[in-house]
């Protein structure tokens, strides 16, 4: 399945289930196929992601150094090319400040 986020301040965007559902509860709503999140939710919409943001962040990623001496043999841990929440929220974060800004709903 895939979400399609609609906003008429914005283009559409598309995301994989996985990573759409992962949105939707970090901004408190129903992971049902169709929702809403309105002009007057995307404040604490964005508060939300941004929070969990820094959450995944302060997890913290080893420094070079440590990468380095822990070779390519560290399966378990996390890659140089493993996409970030920050990145993977940053489409919907931007659909959103746009849409406040021009008083409209998000919606999927």
């Amino acid at each position: 399945m895939l979400y399609k986020f609609k906003s008429r301040a914005t283009a559409d965007v598309i995301m994989l289930e996985p990573n759409g559902r992962q949105l939707l509860q970090i901004m408190g709503k129903s992971t049902d196929p169709h929702g809403i999140v309105t002009a007057a939710q995307i404040p604490a919409a964005l508060q939300a992601l941004e929070a969990a943001i820094a959450a995944d962040e302060a997890k913290g990623r080893p420094d070079a150094a440590e990468e380095d001496a822990a070779g390519e043999d560290d399966a378990a841990g996390e890659r140089s090319d493993t996409v970030r929440l920050r990145q993977r929220a940053a489409p919907i974060i931007d659909m959103l400040k746009r849409s406040a800004a021009e008083g409209h709903d998000v919606v999927w």
